[in-house]
Formats: C-alpha cells, sequence, structure tokens
C-alpha cells in the first residue's frame, strides 16, 4: 500500500468526502503573503473535505425562519467544521508518526480581521489538489457536490504525491450567485491567479452583513445564498448533468 493510499484511506474512515494532495510552490509567493514563512515553508498541502447535507442547504432561502437559520448554523458549520478539524488532526497525527512534520489548520477560522481572511487558504489547496475550481463567488466548486463542501488542509513535508492539477473554470457565463448575494459582494469576475481577491469580492460587505445579524441573533446570522445557488451544487432533483 503506497503512503499516498494510507493517509487517503485513513482520512476517509474518519470521516472525509474529499481528499487531496498539493504541490504548492505555484502558490509559494501568495501564502507567504498570507501566512508568513512559518506557513510557507511546506511543500505540500493534504486537502480534506466533508459534503454539507442537501437538505439544509436547500433550506436556505427560509433562512429568515429562525429554526432553519439555526439549524445551518449548527450542522452545516459548527459541526462539520468541528469534524474536520478532528480529521485534520488524526491525519497530522498519522504524518507525524512517519518522522514528517504536519501542521493542521483550524477550519473556517479568520486570523486576520484587518484582511479578514485565515492563516492559510483552505480553497487554494483543494484547487491545486485538483478537487474543484475557484467559482465567481470565491468559493470551492466541485464538479459533483458544487459549494456544498467545508475543506480542511494539513501541510506537510511528507513525500506525497500530488493527486490532480488546478482545475478549470467552469463557472461559464453563470452568475447567479452573483445576482443572489443580499450585499453584492461579488464583482463577477472569474478567477485569475493574477489578480486580487480584492478585484472578485468585496469580504468587508459580508463582514458587515453579518455583524448586522449577530447584533440581533448571534446563533441565526446565515446566509449561504451563494453557495445555495450554485448549479452544481443543487439537489439531485434540481442538479445540473
Amino acid at each position: 500500500m503506497s503512503f499516498n493510499t494510507q493517509i487517503r484511506d485513513s482520512a476517509k474512515r474518519l470521516g472525509a468526502d474529499y481528499f487531496g494532495v498539493a504541490d504548492l510552490s505555484p502558490a509559494h509567493s501568495f501564502i507567504l503573503a498570507q501566512g508568513g514563512p512559518s506557513v510557507a515553508q511546506y511543500e505540500r498541502a493534504v486537502s480534506l473535505g466533508i459534503a454539507l447535507p442537501h437538505s439544509i442547504v436547500d433550506r436556505l432561502p427560509q433562512r429568515t425562519q429562525r429554526a432553519v437559520a439555526v439549524e445551518y448554523r449548527a450542522h452545516a458549520y459548527d459541526v462539520i467544521n468541528q469534524r474536520l478539524d478532528l480529521v485534520a488532526s488524526r491525519v497530522s497525527g498519522l504524518l507525524q508518526s512517519q518522522g514528517y512534520d504536519a501542521l493542521p489548520i483550524p477550519a473556517s477560522k479568520r486570523v486576520d480581521d484587518e484582511r479578514l481572511c485565515g492563516e492559510f487558504s483552505h480553497k487554494l489547496a483543494a484547487h491545486l489538489a485538483g478537487l474543484g475550481w475557484i467559482g465567481k463567488s470565491c468559493l470551492l466548486i466541485t464538479p459533483g457536490a458544487g459549494p456544498r463542501v467545508r475543506w480542511t488542509t494539513v501541510l506537510t513535508d511528507a513525500p506525497l504525491v500530488e493527486t490532480g492539477e488546478a482545475m478549470d473554470e467552469r463557472c461559464g457565463d453563470c452568475k447567479q450567485c452573483v445576482e443572489i448575494c443580499p450585499v453584492k459582494a461579488f464583482a463577477g469576475r472569474a478567477f485569475r491567479t493574477d489578480e486580487p481577491r480584492e478585484v472578485r469580492y468585496d469580504a468587508s460587505k459580508c463582514a458587515g452583513y453579518f455583524a448586522e445579524m449577530k447584533e440581533q441573533d448571534p446563533e441565526a446570522a446565515v446566509c449561504g445564498m451563494c453557495l445555495y445557488v450554485c448549479p452544481y451544487g443543487r439537489s439531485r432533483v434540481e442538479r445540473v448533468p
């Protein structure tokens, strides 16, 4: 059994739906600027994803109902993030037991309130691992589940084999995520590696929107409409082939 297979099978047994290995060298400058030298020193990333329940995401248009919002917050955010962190911790331990360095990056944790970003981009790792592309919503879009997947990453120096290459964008002329956004945070531009996030996405608009909702009810502060509307992620009845 190859080392890749051993790590992948362990991650799957622990509950990961998606597994990939990325070569981070093409994005070294970006990673260095976002996370600093201690993060940028790693050559590879293990990308881990868990799919969200369609039954919960499909109810997001009714998120003004408190029960719907609380349910989404609990089972499509808090619980999934906890599961991801547990998988990442176990995978990191397995890599370390084999003599390699491994740094698990927390799922969905912001560390920079000025730039409104985490220490490392999980969607970047998933993109470079060949698991999907960056859509106009700046979310990672998978061919099978669309953006209805949450991600975490384990950075490592282990000699794992890359599982794929960055996937070409497949959104075409679709702008449903742009049009449905309640605060018009998206510019509708396709992802390009030579452009900063700011030309495609105004994160401060999202942050302000959530801040307003949290003042009213912290447990019911959810949106996710860009995630809901993507044709690649709709329920089986609606899903685009």
